[in-house]
């Protein structure tokens, strides 16, 4: 058992590598063709059905880019699509998310102060939001609201607040804007899987079948893709947002995340503009850095106290293995000044990733972790500036062993 956490965290890691990997390429190619399609230019001698080219130079060549607003009149041998950055962003975060939040569920997911639920009702939930929250979005693109895009994207920032406020009264603060991220990511690639792509299929289908494609398709899909463009930055801040508790851990949690897609709008704002040669709105980093004041603003109200709840059954398996006093003792005395309500340690505001060790329960609730970050490891304390000794580690690395075993 000591073994599978060790290569269950290795498993964790290489799926985030993955999942940062396929993020870059999905994220930089959907950067890549807003702000070409955006710079697009008319010319005279462009080739019949042709809206626009632009010329780019990049790796000591010239590129010359035109594009097709319904489709060229034959279908070219060659055709490049770009879907699997998507997917595979998406299938490695719903790993990632499987790993961390479902797999540690008591400790990631549930907060029994908020909600108490049992670990697989909270991941039944978790799953129920990700496509409830597709179907309400896919659904309001597909009425009459879709001729108005502004609209659109205000009730859509609605669907979001709210589904920020319930996230925070459903599980703990890092999965709430995790999921919240989730939530957003899960219609982002959804837009891919079932609109943006089946509307390029009818459209190639039209062509090799000889008919004239219809442009609606096209629209349909480019509304989608828009969309995608102003949640990427939001998104991202949410999936970073669990190394940072002063974002997750605060009372107005739900308000900072809405507030950070406030950000992200207005950012994709100045550079979608730029790209499209329509004006420099400086204003937009203005109110970006003025909304981001008031969330490190909002951040400085601590979140109130939860009770300390009964340990759950794995707690208490941790709680009553061998040397587990001298192990609290030893946590306690090296760790506790930092992952405390109110840290003693002199620069330290708010725990680290908004862990607390000064309970001899929150030692047993934290068990995999303290053996992972100070017993294999030496990564807590940071630089060993608390002085841990090599005997204390070993005890650690013994109790979590014998707790585990078998």
């Amino acid at each position: 058992m000591y073994d599978f956490a060790i290569i269950w965290d290795w498993l964790a890691f290489a799926v985030r590598w993955l999942h940062v990997i396929t993020g870059i390429a999905w994220i930089g190619s959907s950067f890549y063709f807003v702000a070409l399609d955006l710079g697009l230019r008319k010319t005279p001698d462009l080739p019949a059905g042709a809206h626009g080219e632009e010329w780019q130079v990049h790796g000591g060549g010239f590129y010359h880019i035109q594009k097709y607003l319904v489709a060229p009149e034959r279908l070219p041998d060659q055709l490049i699509w770009f879907k699997w950055e998507s997917y595979v962003t998406w299938l490695s975060g719903f790993a990632m998310l499987c790993i961390v939040y479902y797999a540690g569920a008591n400790l990631y997911l549930v907060d029994r102060a908020v909600l108490d639920v049992s670990a697989p009702a909270a991941i039944l939930i978790s799953m129920a939001s990700l496509s409830v929250g597709w179907l309400i979005y896919d659904n309001l693109c597909k009425s009459r609201l879709a001729e108005s895009p502004t609209t659109l994207m205000i009730l859509l920032f609605g669907v979001l607040v709210v589904m920020a406020w319930m996230y925070t009264n459903l599980f703990t603060g890092r999965a709430a804007l995790l999921h919240l991220g989730a939530f957003t990511a899960t219609i982002m690639t959804a837009n891919v899987f079932f609109v943006i792509m089946p509307n390029q299929r009818i459209v190639v289908a039209d062509l090799k079948a000889g008919r004239e494609p219809d442009a609606k398709y096209g629209k349909i899909a480019k509304l989608r893709s828009t969309h995608n463009n102003y949640l990427t930055l939001p998104v991202l801040f949410l999936m970073l947002s669990n190394h940072y508790p002063l974002a997750f851990a605060t009372e107005y949690n739900w308000i900072i995340a809405c507030l950070v897609f406030l950000m992200g709008v207005l950012i994709r704002h100045y550079f979608n503009t730029t790209h499209a040669h329509k004006g420099n709105p400086t204003w937009t980093w203005l109110a970006t850095a003025v909304i981001f004041v008031i969330i490190m603003w909002l951040s400085s109200s601590p979140r109130s106290e939860r009770p300390e709840l009964a340990m759950s059954p794995l707690d208490e398996k941790f709680a009553s293995a061998e040397n587990f006093d001298q192990v609290a003792d030893t946590v306690l005395t090296r760790c506790s000044m930092c992952h405390a309500p109110e840290p003693g340690w002199e620069g330290i505001h708010i725990a680290p990733k908004s862990v607390m060790l000064d309970t001899p329960q929150r030692v047993a609730q934290h068990a995999r972790e303290i053996y992972l970050q100070a017993g294999v490891s030496h990564a807590m304390p940071p630089a060993n500036i608390t002085e841990i000794q090599p005997e204390e580690r070993k005890l650690i690395i013994d109790w979590y062993r014998d707790a585990t075993a078998g």
